[in-house]
């Protein structure tokens, strides 16, 4: 989302080096939506990936779709969601001739609406996999009681939620232990939460603790939220959406951390600002 029009407006070429950096670490999944950039990030990266002559098969490709956004691509009075048989047929269809891929390995609905329909979406769904256009089906930011409505016509393999040390409400309201139970994988957008963009008494109370421990584990604040997030067991993958290659860098250093039981407590009571219960 962040390396087009809506972030740091990578060209061509900036991109394709950006795609060869993140490889060059390891990080092989891009996580992209229609939306992004006003629906213009996706076409961007595609010719960024024709462009780097990197081979299908070393990368995964993952997209969105449904949010129907007023900018300036589309004729959208307001914003609304379309999960219509047809509209998720053509989004798809968009989105690999943008990307220039015959297939994605993961499509999400992006969000939920009050009009969608488990069978509609099905008929897509299936088609989608039948013609291999699609490797895996899932949704994002989707409760449980949303997932129960989707999985009584196709199964899901994936939810893309809101997660981090100061947004965890997943981890408490049963979303996390849903997708568990059912094997579900979750990935958490903004996996940092508002550590570094906010400055109110809870992130202050936060920073002081990332500070100690950083010299416990020799870490920086970025990779101990996100050896806080992938501590949980549910198997959490963080999309990260930073463009700083040093970041890039430490988030996956993240894998290697550790968290001490009582150390990755000592966070949660920080961030809630009491004991835990």
């Amino acid at each position: 989302m962040s390396w087009g029009n809506w972030g740091k407006q990578f060209s061509i070429d900036e991109m394709t080096k950006q795609l060869d950096r993140t490889l060059e670490v390891g990080i092989t999944t891009f996580d992209h939506a229609d939306i992004y950039g006003d629906y213009t990030t996706e076409t961007q990266f595609g010719k960024a990936f024709k462009q780097s002559k990197i081979q299908r098969e070393d990368i995964q490709l993952i997209s969105k779709c449904g949010i129907q956004y007023v900018g300036n691509t589309r004729s959208n009075k307001i914003k609304h969601y379309n999960y219509s048989k047809e509209y998720i047929l053509w989004s798809v269809e968009q989105s690999l001739k943008n990307l220039q891929t015959d297939y994605l390995d993961l499509l999400l609905l992006h969000r939920p609406s009050p009009l969608m329909h488990p069978t509609e979406i099905n008929e897509a769904v299936s088609r989608l996999q039948s013609e291999g256009k699609i490797k895996n089906f899932g949704v994002s930011n989707f409760t449980q009681s949303q997932m129960d409505l989707i999985e009584t016509k196709n199964a899901i393999n994936v939810n893309q939620i809101e997660f981090s040390l100061t947004k965890n409400s997943a981890m408490l309201d049963g979303t996390l232990d849903a997708m568990t139970v059912r094997g579900i994988t979750p990935m958490s957008w903004s996996p940092l939460g508002s550590v570094f963009k906010e400055k109110t008494e809870q992130t202050t109370r936060v920073r002081a603790v990332l500070k100690e421990l950083g010299e416990k584990y020799n870490a920086t604040a970025d990779q101990l939220l996100l050896a806080w997030v992938l501590k949980h067991p549910s198997n959490i993958h963080p999309v990260i959406g930073t463009t700083n290659n040093k970041r890039i860098l430490n988030a996956q250093s993240a894998l290697e951390i550790d968290f001490e039981l009582e150390d990755w407590f000592e966070l949660l009571g920080v961030s809630e600002g009491h004991k835990v219960p």
